[in-house]
């Protein structure tokens, strides 16, 4: 069997760790800071409330390829 692509692993805001955030390029760093805002505010609705987490504003352009929320 031969692979012609490549699946790409979501990472979803609602219940990955700091860790697991931190593999994401865009969010490399920022992983505490995002479980701390999901703990204080609740879950994530939407990719784009990552401009809200202190620190990313701006920065996590491009993550939407590999994150994801639960809907």
């Amino acid at each position: 069997m031969q692979i012609t692509s490549l699946e790409t692993l979501m990472i979803n805001l609602n219940t990955s760790t700091a860790a697991e955030l931190d593999e994401v390029p865009q969010l490399k760093g920022h992983g505490f800071e995002i479980v701390r805002y999901r703990e204080e505010r609740g879950r994530f609705d939407e990719v784009r409330q990552l401009e809200e987490v202190p620190g990313l504003a701006g920065k996590w352009d491009g993550a939407e390829a590999t994150v994801c929320i639960d809907r």
